[in-house]
């Protein structure tokens, strides 16, 4: 049986992201991690293409630009756990995610392919969570100029995710549970 993952203290990780840390606070993250695969695919099933490219207001992301970035962001941050967890002690740089969605073109790209992309992106997630062993979580670096744990960046994943479905649901009507 894998190792629990315990929720990270708040030293653990940088102020900006308690949010997403209380998000799924007290629950557990793998749970969670497996289940929101789940929920990405029933949040779409109903959109046309068009509804995709909606924006809750002009300046605003689109649905599809919204799943996009989820997928992007869960990239870095799951780049971030692996080489935390391997020991790797160099600091990562930060990154900015409005020039992501710009350069990602995800309005250009159909719903289905955007999915996809965050279902494989979350297995890759999945398959790093499970090789991870007790003291591989309490690992600690340095991204975006700040120490940041593994065990952290696991809860920030699931966390960034239900806050961006609570955004899909609450901003764009969509029918998803946080």
């Amino acid at each position: 049986m894998p190792p629990t993952i315990t929720p990270p203290a708040q030293d653990e990780y940088a102020p900006f992201y308690a949010g997403y840390v209380e998000r799924v606070a007290g629950r557990d993250v793998r749970a969670i991690l497996e289940g929101q695969v789940e929920e990405i695919r029933a949040l779409v099933a109903p959109l046309s293409e068009e509804a995709g490219a909606a924006r809750y207001e002009p300046g605003k992301w689109s649905v599809k630009e919204v799943i996009g970035h989820i997928a992007d962001t869960e990239r870095v941050m799951s780049y971030r756990l692996l080489r935390i967890a391997r020991g790797d002690a160099t600091p990562l740089p930060g990154f900015d995610q409005d020039p992501y969605v710009a350069a990602a073109r995800s309005d250009a790209r159909t719903l289905e392919s955007l999915v996809a992309e965050v279902e494989a992106v979350r297995a890759s997630t999945l398959a790093l969570v499970g090789s991870l062993g007790a003291e591989e979580w309490g690992r600690r670096g340095v991204a975006s100029g700040r120490e940041v744990s593994a065990r952290a960046l696991a809860h920030i994943i699931a966390g960034h995710f239900a806050h961006h479905a609570a955004i899909l649901g609450e901003r764009y009507g969509l029918g998803m549970s946080a």
